[in-house]
């Protein structure tokens, strides 16, 4: 056997003799103490009553001082005791507390009568106390304060514990470790805070309202972030490989990011703070704090700088995948991430739309978001089928729901009234020779003077002339005829339209009233040949007179309607020559209109005048006054139109 083994046992083995024997001897010496007070309870009685003292951080002989005064007791205490007593007796003996005294600060106690002299035990060593923790607890706002100077965690969140009340955990892990801090009066959770960042340590509250202390895990440090508050960020490889060379630990360096969260009702909310950091970093980092289960499927390229507060994980994923050729899936609780076209990731959703067609909605969908998503059409149903990645489907479905609103249809009632107000005049003597005998008649009064005179009642009227004059003016053929007409026509008419339209808002209404007349044209074609042939043709043209009226309704938010309104009015004027296109005038005139809900626009004061006057007879003599009433017939037209147009539109939901 090694002589170096031997000779350690050896000393080992002396040293517990040693220790067993010093240990008896000190075990005596208590139990010499134990009975000279046991002998003295005969002599002073207040050794037996039992005491109630609580003290905190008071030397030996004051303690010492108080028990013999509240029992009627001798004794003396040593100067050269140095001794801190932090105590609670409570239904204790005087003699038991002086024994627990003697054993654990080593103190020998003797009797000279009634008198008992306390001095240090000499050749014994006091048993080593525990350090007292200076911990203070309000129960009544919650405020805590603590002064810590290198005290063991587990031991200080037991004193915490015990009193608040309240469960503090402290793994395995740093059972050892010890913490400094001060704080005079702070609430529960602020002292609790400060005190794991003033020991680099994480604090977490669990949803069931455990306290936990955590660790710091490899490129995780503590520091104030923008908003004044404490907090944990995460560098990667390359920002710690940076800052190592540069002697530098501010956000700053290349790949730095930050990512802490906070349990809310809805799930857990981050804050998030990165410089140019790789994507992936960020994702894994994300995901370890919110604790969510994840699967990538290819790899994640790129950088990104954010600096976001109270965020979720999943709009996280949504933002910082846009522009992005990845995209993610939930399934249950699992996430999947990778590239946009990997299967598993694309998805597909049915949208039904509710108010709107799919062919004004469709369009509506911008360029770029329709890229990398397959839209297909079932009109049948008024539907969409999206396929494609999940947050753009998503993304496109609300943009579509907004869309999808009631259109307010507007029915419009158009009152068109026409007056016209016009008179004829005809005058005028014709006469000349028919191919038979024409009859005496016509009307003299009620339709005015149309009355034809035949060659009979000509005769007699010149034989009639001649009988009382000196001349005779002959007589006339017996086909000959005389016509008188002074005639007059008066119109007063009015016309009343009342149809009524409806359109879709911001859509056009169309309404068209009128007439077609057809005047006859007359084309000669001569074909040459051995035998010239010359061919009529005779087409009729339309000639038309209407009224447009085009009205396109905009409603507002506050049921105010905005009418923008065309009035294009034809009318046919006068009497066509024989095969000559009629003569029209036109009125047109455009306007934008406001008015409330069934309110009644009025468009008036299209008014149109015809002046004509018109007349034949002989050559020169139609034109001298007086004869040419003999020698001509004449026509004279005054006519007048008024139109008045009322516009009641109608919002109908």
């Amino acid at each position: 056997m090694n002589w170096k083994k031997i000779i350690a046992i050896l000393y080992f083995a002396c040293c517990c003799i040693h220790c067993a024997i010093a240990q008896q001897q000190a075990e005596q010496r208590y139990q010499e103490v134990e009975n000279r007070l046991r002998s003295l309870t005969f002599m002073v009685p207040g050794l037996n009553e039992k005491v109630k003292l609580s003290v905190s951080g008071v030397s030996l002989q004051e303690f010492v001082r108080a028990l013999a005064e509240s029992n009627g007791l001798n004794i003396n205490v040593a100067p050269d005791i140095d001794a801190q007593i932090v105590n609670n007796f409570r239904d204790e003996t005087a003699l038991n507390v002086l024994l627990f005294l003697s054993r654990t600060y080593a103190l020998d106690i003797q009797v000279i009568g009634s008198i008992m002299s306390i001095s240090k035990m000499q050749g014994i060593e006091p048993v080593p106390q525990p350090k007292q923790i200076n911990i203070t607890y309000n129960a009544s706002d919650g405020s805590l304060g603590y002064e810590l100077n290198n005290d063991r965690l587990v031991d200080v969140a037991q004193v915490i514990s015990g009193t608040s009340g309240r469960n503090i955990v402290v793994p395995v892990g740093l059972q050892e470790k010890t913490v400094s801090g001060f704080m005079a009066a702070a609430p529960f959770e602020v002292a609790l805070e400060k005190l794991a960042f003033a020991n680099n340590l994480k604090y977490n509250r669990t949803q069931d309202g455990v306290y936990v202390f955590e660790a710091l895990i490899p490129g995780e440090e503590l520091f104030i972030n923008q908003q004044k508050e404490t907090a944990v960020r995460y560098r990667s490889s390359m920002a710690q490989q940076s800052a190592g060379m540069d002697g530098m630990q501010q956000m700053g360096a290349p790949g730095g990011f930050t990512v802490y969260g906070q349990m809310q009702q809805e799930g857990k909310r981050f804050t998030i703070q990165a410089e140019n950091t790789p994507i992936a970093d960020l994702i894994k980092r994300a995901a370890q704090d919110a604790e969510v289960n994840y699967f990538i499927y290819s790899p994640i390229q790129g950088q990104v700088s954010a600096n976001v507060r109270d965020i979720s994980f999943e709009d996280f994923l949504t933002t910082i995948f846009q522009t992005t050729a990845y995209t993610f899936r939930k399934e249950k609780d699992t996430y999947l991430i990778g590239d946009r076209k990997m299967e598993g990731l694309r998805d597909s959703r049915i949208v039904q739309l509710q108010h709107r067609s799919i062919d004004t909605v469709l369009a509506m969908i911008p360029a770029d978001w329709r890229r990398d998503v397959e839209i297909k059409e079932f009109k049948e149903q008024n539907m969409l089928l999206l396929s494609g990645s999940s947050p753009q489907i998503k993304e496109i479905e609300n943009y579509i729901q907004k869309l999808d609103k009631l259109v307010p249809m507007v029915l419009i009632e158009v009152t068109i009234l026409d007056i016209r107000k016009g008179n004829t005049v005809k005058t005028g003597i014709s006469a000349g020779i028919a191919d038979s005998v024409v009859a005496t008649g016509g009307s003299l009064l009620g339709q005015g003077i149309d009355f034809t005179f035949g060659a009979g009642g000509v005769n007699r009227f010149l034989s009639q002339i001649g009988r009382n004059n000196s001349f005779n003016l002959g007589r006339v053929s017996p086909n000959f005829y005389l016509t008188l007409k002074a005639l007059e026509e008066n119109q007063n008419v009015e016309v009343r339209a009342v149809p009524k339209l409806s359109t879709l808002n911001g859509h056009q209404a169309n309404l068209s009233i009128g007439s077609t007349r057809y005047y006859r044209t007359e084309t000669q074609n001569v074909i040459p040949s051995l035998q010239t042939q010359t061919i009529f043709t005779e087409q009729f043209t339309p000639v038309e007179a209407n009224m447009d009226i085009d009205i396109r309704p905009v409603v507002s938010g506050d049921d105010q309607i905005t009418l923008n309104i065309l009035v294009d009015i034809t009318d046919f004027i006068g009497n066509p020559p024989d095969n000559a296109p009629p003569p029209t005038s036109t009125s047109k005139f455009e306007s934008i209109v406001r008015a409330r809900n069934e309110d009644m626009i009025v468009l008036g004061g299209i008014e149109r005048m015809e002046n004509s006057n018109t007349g034949n007879g002989v050559p020169v003599l139609s034109r001298i006054p007086v004869l040419r009433w003999l020698f001509s017939s004449r026509e004279k037209t005054v006519s007048k139109v008024v139109s008045v147009v009322f516009i009641k539109p109608t919002i109908i939901y």
